[in-house]
């Protein structure tokens, strides 16, 4: 069986990435499978995860530029390249499973391409604030437009891969399937949670909200100044630049660090007593199974569809009203101040995170494509 994913790229750190490296590593163990990344703008950059030397990586350098539309009038007229590209590219492969993580044009005219091949668009973003703009934001003809062609392009699709049941509310095709994402490690080590150290990760970008995470920390350190924070991430310039203002204007500069992402990520949770996430929206972050595979406690926003899949509230983590930053500072000082709690909580995550094996996440996806093991 020959299985194609399609992506953007897979040089930078993200949830998306790191998801897609695991999957592509597990199912080169298959013999009878043959494995295909195919990217539009890699820019012969390496992989930022570890790729099996068995999968094959094909670029089609697309030069879209990233910091615009893809509808605008730069990148609409290097769609044409991008079709004919990947159409012949399918076409010489032959793949018998074709799967997009793309939101770029070819999601759009993938179905219509080697159509002998089943077609999987997985979804790692949650359509929460999609939906909210579709029914009470712009509604202007064109983005009408683009609402109704993504309906019709969706039920073209053999499958609409989603992570969670909330997000089947977003979607008018019949073909949902819901496939979370696979934790591929079980560390034998857990957290000491005993140092004074708070850790928080991601793509530094305005989504992520890190900027509430600093004015909770800001309330912490009056009366607690001996924990640190670390927050580990790649992003924009403009928002890191932000960041960094807020945590000097608030006098934090020794309690709140911001590093580069990196692939040592575990060891990192390791040294941490617990994770804080404060999300815009979330759908169902990697983050959170590594944080608590290591016997981390979580404290999370309650932001729309993500956290709640992953987290059970004062069990393995506390669920805090979204974007109320007295309330997290609050959680923040309760679980710095009580061991026990740290403990209990730890405990249960590294427990309750097992359901999310890659045994039992990856036979759902090959069973969807219609692969027998035997």
């Amino acid at each position: 069986m020959r299985l194609v994913y399609i992506t953007d790229q897979i040089y930078l750190h993200g949830g998306a990435e790191r998801v897609l490296s695991n999957k592509v590593n597990y199912l080169t163990a298959f013999n009878t499978v043959e494995v295909y990344i195919i990217t539009s703008q890699q820019d012969g950059q390496k992989p930022c995860y570890h790729i099996d030397s068995k999968v094959v990586i094909k670029d089609l350098d697309i030069k879209y530029v990233r910091t615009e539309s893809y509808f605008s009038v730069s990148n609409l007229r290097k769609a044409p390249a991008h079709y004919f590209k990947l159409s012949r590219l399918l076409n010489k492969i032959k793949p018998d499973v074709v799967i997009t993580l793309s939101s770029q044009f070819d999601y759009y005219y993938l179905p219509y391409i080697h159509r002998k091949s089943i077609k999987i668009k997985e979804f790692h973003s949650s359509r929460h604030y999609y939906q909210e703009i579709r029914q009470h934001g712009s509604n202007s003809f064109l983005k009408k437009i683009i609402y109704k062609l993504n309906d019709f392009t969706e039920k073209k699709y053999s499958f609409n891969a989603i992570l969670t049941d909330d997000e089947k509310k977003y979607f008018k095709s019949d073909n949902t399937v819901v496939i979370p994402n696979a934790l591929t490690r079980f560390p034998d080590d857990s957290s000491s949670l005993k140092n004074k150290k708070v850790i928080s990760a991601g793509r530094i970008a305005p989504v992520k909200r890190f900027e509430d995470l600093i004015s909770a920390w800001k309330i912490v350190a009056e009366t607690n100044k001996e924990w640190v924070l670390e927050i580990y991430g790649n992003g924009e310039g403009s928002y890191l630049k932000d960041l960094k203002k807020l945590i000097n204007e608030a006098s934090l500069q020794k309690s709140i660090f911001i590093k580069e992402a990196t692939n040592e990520i575990e060891k990192k949770m390791l040294e941490a007593s617990f994770y804080v996430m404060t999300s815009e929206t979330e759908c169902f972050p990697m983050v959170l199974l590594e944080a608590m595979s290591v016997g981390l406690p979580i404290i999370s926003f309650d932001c729309p569809n993500g956290p709640k899949n992953i987290i059970t509230n004062h069990s393995d983590g506390l669920l805090i009203e979204n974007k109320n930053i007295n309330a997290l500072a609050e959680a923040i000082l309760l679980m710095m101040n009580n061991k026990s709690l740290r403990e209990k909580f730890g405990k249960n995550a590294k427990l309750s995170v097992k359901k999310y094996d890659k045994e039992i996440i990856m036979k759902k996806w090959l069973e969807l494509f219609k692969y027998n093991q035997s």
